[in-house]
């Protein structure tokens, strides 16, 4: 069971498991074949209102963890079951673009994610 973030642009590697892009946007200048991404879950990233605002600004980040938390708990429950589904039985990585590496929405979902994920007895 894992969940691992990775930058988009960096080259797949095998212990990827199943590639998820979880921006709204696609990532610039990147060619959808050479991605290598398995699911674009577009609806799981922040709305884009929330993105804006944010910025990628650490003095946000525990506001925007929180709002783009309840984001979440009233979107598409779908996609979030299809990735702890996938997590449970291997290995899932979400895929960002933005250049900030600690403060972007993979990290946030990604906690997010770990915290509903039930581990076996």
């Amino acid at each position: 069971m894992s969940i691992r973030i990775r930058r988009v642009y960096e080259p797949p590697e095998e212990a990827d498991g199943l590639r998820v892009l979880v921006d709204r946007l696609w990532p610039r200048g990147l060619k959808k074949q050479s991605a290598r991404i398995d699911l674009w879950l577009r609806d799981l990233a922040p709305s884009t209102p929330l993105r804006k605002w944010f910025g990628h600004e650490p003095a946000k980040w525990a506001e925007f963890q929180r709002r783009y938390f309840a984001e979440l708990d009233a979107g598409k429950p779908e996609h979030i079951e299809t990735l702890l589904t996938h997590a449970r039985s291997g290995t899932v990585t979400l895929l960002f673009a933005a250049q900030e590496p600690r403060y972007n929405n993979a990290v946030a979902l990604q906690r997010y994610l770990e915290s509903r994920l039930v581990k076996p007895p």
